[in-house]
């Protein structure tokens, strides 16, 4: 941790003690926002069943399916509407409270889905719980741009970004064992909004938005961002310069892409490994973990390279790993589980990951604090994550629609399309920040 501090402070006590303060502030960001996934994976792994209990209501099981990806799907709308036009608030108030909204709202909203008994209020909680957790990668963005030198943009927000993918894997590990132990689908939403609670508590009693409130000296943003020398004064202030930036708009649609295929995974792969793969509900959950878990790797490799690469070799990065994911994607078409057995296709689903999640990371992440800075961050993260989510929310019922009449070949062709069309799209921003610099 001791390259994340940037620059050399007067003593080696005020070293120590600033050392010690971000690791501190790294594990509770961390921990934070890993404690929101507990109340999304929730879903995803307990769709199975949910779509078990409204058959036995006379609901048949493919419209069982649409009605939960049509929930999932305006779940994501409304995250991806939190995240254009809540997270910005961060930049006026402090990433903390971000937070807190969102471990507090992730952590009520699914206490009253656990409550319900139908369609209409799951829609309403999950929707509210997607809105309030929709402020919350703003935060963490927000609060590292105050801790951190710009020179470890790319190594902070790889670790931050470890904290869903691990937060996901450790929820659908201990769930899919919940599970195995005879849980009801409710007792995995109560699991989770205890963990989202505790996790408010500790952020709340011990997280500070700045290094500056603790007596150390101000971090240093990148000088390359746009609101270098300006301090934005309102909503528009901090908009316009953002979406006035090619090479910005390039990384939103980028994140579209991504978040697109990102989702579907996220949403569908336990209901794949158990309807094509042939695996148990509680089965299904716990190897749905490889997505997250690799991901995480990948995401740690990809933040160390970009550190030493440079800004424009994250865009190098990303075009390859989209290109990679395509093939992967395209291989995952012919997979015949009779022929080759489940090992094959958990072990695609897994490099999916690895292909893609890392390059993925950078795009609200240290792409995100290159252009906003310390002014703009959390303006910057929402524009990306939130235009990528809106790719996100076809995740739910479109995919489910093309599953059911294409079935998962096809939802694999079109993911392997998007890729493509991404990889050429960051081969283009490679080449916008090429004269950039050259200028």
């Amino acid at each position: 941790m001791a390259g994340l501090t940037g620059a050399t402070l007067p003593a080696d006590p005020a070293r120590r003690a600033l050392r010690w303060a971000q690791c501190r502030t790294l594990l509770l960001l961390f921990a934070g926002y890993a404690s929101c996934y507990f109340c999304r994976s929730d879903l995803s792994v307990a769709t199975p069943l949910i779509a078990e209990e409204l058959t036995g209501h006379g609901v048949s099981h493919a419209d069982a399916l649409l009605s939960i990806g049509r929930m999932a799907s305006l779940g994501v709308l409304g995250y991806a509407l939190g995240k254009w036009f809540l997270t910005g608030l961060g930049d006026y108030w402090g990433g903390k409270k971000n937070l807190l909204i969102a471990t507090g709202g992730a952590a009520a909203f699914t206490l009253l889905f656990a409550s319900g008994s139908g369609l209409p209020l799951f829609t309403f909680a999950w929707i509210g719980n997607r809105l309030t957790q929709s402020i919350g990668w703003s935060a963490l963005i927000k609060v590292s741009s105050r801790w951190f030198h710009y020179t470890r943009y790319g190594t902070v927000a790889a670790i931050l970004t470890c904290s869903y993918l691990v937060g996901d894997a450790l929820a659908r590990e201990s769930m899919g064992l919940l599970l195995d132990a005879g849980a009801h689908w409710r007792t995995l939403f109560l699991f989770g909004a205890a963990v989202a609670g505790a996790m408010f508590l500790a952020n709340a009693w011990l997280l500070r938005d700045a290094r500056s409130e603790q007596g150390f000296p101000e971090a240093v943003p990148n000088p390359r961002n746009v609101f270098a020398g300006e301090t934005p004064r309102g909503f528009l202030s901090l908009v316009l310069p953002l979406v006035g930036n090619p090479a910005f708009l390039m990384v939103c649609l980028l994140s579209f892409g991504g978040t697109l295929v990102r989702e579907t995974f996220n949403t569908w792969t336990p209901v794949y490994l158990r309807d094509f793969v042939g695996l148990t509900v509680s089965h299904a959950a716990t190897l749905s973990a490889i997505f997250p878990a690799v991901g995480a790797v990948s995401v740690l490799l990809a933040g160390w390279a970009s550190d030493r690469l440079g800004a424009n070799g994250r865009a190098r990065i990303l075009a390859i790993g989209l290109a990679a994911t395509a093939v992967v994607l395209l291989a995952l078409v012919f997979v015949r589980v009779k022929t080759t057995g489940p090992v094959l296709p958990v072990a695609l689903v897994g490099l999916v990951a690895f292909c893609l999640l890392g390059p993925y990371s950078y795009l609200a992440g240290a792409f995100a604090l290159d252009f906003g800075g310390s002014r703009g961050g959390a303006a910057a993260s929402g524009l990306v994550d939130g235009t990528g989510y809106l790719g996100g929310a076809l995740a739910g019922w479109l995919m489910a629609r093309i599953a059911g009449d294409f079935g998962w070949g096809g939802v694999f062709v079109t993911l392997a399309a998007v890729s493509v069309i991404a990889a050429f799209g960051a081969a283009y921003l490679h080449r916008i920040n090429q004269r950039t610099a050259a200028g």
